[in-house]
């Protein structure tokens, strides 16, 4: 959630805000008038006539940690007024445990954003979709034909070999230009190397292109467009613009940022409908062969779903769109967190190669069922989710029933929620030591706890009905990618400062800075 309250006009402001001002001070009135007298969560103090607490994220303060700060002084659930609009802020992992179990159901929709509107085709794509019979088929036929663990194994491959063919092209990099350094090391922006390698396995698997690296099946200025529009999707996802909290603001268009949201969609669609069209002629040319990737799995069973008034087409198009830009960029995210995280505490990136060293051995390629035995490395994953989580907030929820939880607080119908997922994992009273990065916390007392949404200490992917569909995907490529890098090369930061770990706001946190570091290969060439 970006807050642009910022970049408001202030004149433009205040006159809407004068003409507005009765209007909404009634509305206000009258909405407080018929509330129940029931227990309420407290609320933050310092708001605004109209704009409620939006100016407390008008500085450099990102919002999860703003948000965090006002829980140390109210507790671990509260609400702010964002505008208009009540917002419930959770940071406890008991209560967000409640939430996701016993009021599930009436917490798996989400609010209507001009974000979501313009980007996510209408709030058809699944991330953004009202719950109900169209979500529940769409995310039914993802799991089936994408995302359940019998397919992964069948898509396995895919993941696999362009691992394989990412870590021979870094070594074939190396062996061009070992010579221009007295160490035989070469720099190598790996940002940029976990970004094309994310984006080629899911383009793989839901479209069957790849862009990027020797074995491209496409061009890679259209890739590079893709990747880049994508990012802007991302960017701008995650954009909360004034409207969203003052809609009477609805037809002013404040920073332009509509405008670009529009812009960034079009040319999204374009290419969602290039892939498309191109399938559909396959599909005409090959005459109803096996299926090969995902765009040809929805079109041959879209019919089976409950469209709710929207066109095949589009359904088709926002799917898989919504698949590559979650199933791509996150892992991305999590992979720049999680090297950045072992380049900064040496003795993290020693431990780890020791233990591929024991487990692997020097004498062969790391083998995906390796996995499971490196039991050091998936802690360094785990804890890299626990301090870095890619959705600080999550993703933003909305109540749609009257509840009340077990501590009594009544939470009213259209309330909006957030989860502090960033606040709650670095929780004192569950983590000792909660601002360090120590892996070794998840080898003992902790094994046990892992990242499906089954332990609500550690939610990084959400939990209940509405956590992320691709969670075992970016799990498994996360662990491979990264097992694959620690074990066949060595690597040094190229300055003998550490890496810079600061935020950025948005619905991923990570700041668009390239990520260079030394490499060189440490294993047997011949296994390159």
């Amino acid at each position: 959630m970006q807050l642009l309250l910022q970049n408001l006009n202030t004149s433009i402001i205040l006159v809407c805000i004068s003409i507005a001002f009765y209007v909404v001070f009634h509305y206000l009135a009258n909405s407080s008038k018929s509330r129940k007298e029931q227990k309420l969560p407290p609320e933050a103090g310092g708001t605004w006539p109209i704009l409620g607490h939006l100016h407390l994220f008008r500085g450099s303060k990102l919002p999860h940690i703003a948000l965090g700060e006002l829980a140390d002084k109210y507790g671990p659930a509260f609400t702010i007024r964002m505008g208009v609009q009540r917002v419930l802020v959770v940071s406890d992992w008991k209560l967000a445990k409640e939430l996701s179990t016993t009021h599930d159901v009436h917490i798996s929709s989400r609010p209507k954003f001009r974000a979501t509107k313009h980007l996510g085709y209408n709030d058809t794509m699944l991330v953004l979709a009202p719950y109900g019979p169209y979500w529940r088929g769409i995310r039914k036929l993802i799991s089936s034909e994408l995302l359940s663990n019998r397919r992964l194994e069948q898509l396995k491959h895919i993941r696999v070999s362009e691992i394989e063919t990412s870590v021979k092209e870094l070594y074939k990099l190396w062996i061009e230009k070992k010579n221009s350094d007295p160490f035989g090391r070469v720099p190598v922006e790996m940002k940029k190397w976990f970004r094309d390698l994310t984006f080629n396995v899911l383009l793989r698997m839901v479209t069957g292109k790849r862009y990027f690296g020797a074995l491209a099946i496409g061009d890679e200025k259209e890739g590079r467009r893709c990747q880049r529009v994508i990012r802007d999707f991302v960017k701008f996802l995650g954009t909360f613009v004034p409207a969203d909290a003052l809609p009477f603001l609805g037809w002013l268009d404040i920073g332009g940022y509509e405008k670009a949201m529009k812009e960034v969609a079009k040319e999204m669609d374009s290419l969602a409908e290039e892939w498309l069209q191109e399938h559909r002629l396959k599909k005409e040319a090959m005459g109803g062969d096996e299926e090969e990737d995902f765009m040809d799995a929805i079109l041959s069973r879209i019919e089976e779903i409950d469209l709710n008034g929207c066109s095949a087409d589009t359904v088709v198009k926002s799917t898989c769109m919504v698949l590559i830009a979650g199933g791509a960029d996150s892992p991305m995210v999590m992979l720049t967190w999680a090297l950045s995280l072992i380049m900064n505490h040496p003795h993290v990136l020693k431990m780890a190669q020791e233990e591929l060293d024991m487990v692997v051995g020097k004498e062969r390629k790391v083998d995906e069922s390796d996995i499971d035995h490196l039991i050091y490395l998936r802690a360094i994953v785990k804890e890299t989710f626990r301090l870095y989580p890619g959705g600080p907030l999550g993703v933003s929820r909305i109540f749609t029933k009257d509840c009340t939880t077990m501590s009594d607080f009544h939470i009213p119908k259209d309330t909006w929620l957030f989860f502090n997922i960033w606040k709650l994992q670095r929780d004192p009273q569950v983590w000792s030591s909660p601002l360090e990065f120590k892996p070794e916390r998840f080898i003992n007392c902790n094994k046990e706890i892992d990242v499906l949404g089954r332990n609500f200490e550690l939610i990084p992917f959400g939990a209940g009905r509405r956590i992320c569909p691709g969670t075992t995907s970016a799990h498994q490529i996360l662990h491979l990618v990264l097992t694959n890098l620690l074990h066949s090369f060595e690597l040094s930061n190229i300055s003998n400062g550490a890496i810079d770990m600061t935020e950025t706001a948005g619905l991923s946190n990570l700041k668009d800075t390239p990520l260079e570091i030394f490499i060189a290969p440490r294993l047997s060439p011949y296994l390159y």
